[in-house]
């Protein structure tokens, strides 16, 4: 084979090899300069200036706001606080305390960054919905099928993520949230 046929062909394999691990890592959806804090994951430096072009491109394709870490934080979660991958025929059991922020919610996404349908047309839980009693210790159940109190369902998702977004958060976002101040998500069973 002659020289420039090689050059061609390693050239295309290297062009189609290349965009298909960048598209795959940009699915993956990391969000940036990444830290982990028991299930959550938070990235740093989406909403600022200093933004790679990965980060960018994540938060293009996630649909996410952004906004800067001293107005919002964001914390995603793909796993339980066991590891396991959360999966939409199972219930869990999110719980929580007081954050050192204005206003939070969890949001039930599925792998793809889009909104689960469900009957009931709940999508998102919020601090704005707790009573006062419930501030500093509050539950929400996540399960395919109806529960009492504060249910998050997580329609047909297999599987699916969680999305909770700290706004206004007392520190001025200079610093993340402890594994101690997010909220633990434990699986109760599976069907």
């Amino acid at each position: 084979m002659r020289n420039w046929a090689r050059l061609l062909i390693g050239g295309v394999l290297g062009v189609v090899i290349g965009s298909g691990s960048a598209i795959w890592s940009v699915r993956a959806g990391s969000l940036g300069a990444q830290s982990a804090i028991g299930p959550w994951v938070t990235g740093r430096d989406f909403g600022t200036a200093a933004a790679s072009d990965y980060t960018r491109a994540v938060v293009a394709l996630r649909g996410l706001l952004a906004l800067p870490a001293s107005e919002a934080r964001y914390y995603t979660a793909g796993t339980d606080s066991s590891g396991q991958p959360l999966r939409g025929n199972c219930t869990y059991r999110v719980t929580g305390g007081a954050l050192p922020t204005k206003w939070w919610s969890i949001t039930l996404y599925d792998r793809a960054g889009y909104l689960v349908p469900n009957p009931a047309n709940i999508y998102s839980i919020g601090s704005a919905s707790l009573t006062a009693d419930e501030t500093a210790r509050w539950t929400v159940v996540i399960s395919p099928a109806r529960q009492p109190g504060r249910w998050l369902p997580t329609g047909a998702a297999e599987p699916f993520e969680l999305t909770m977004r700290a706004y206004l958060p007392a520190d001025r976002g200079k610093g993340d949230f402890s594994a101690a101040q997010l909220p633990n998500i434990n699986r109760e069973q599976c069907a």
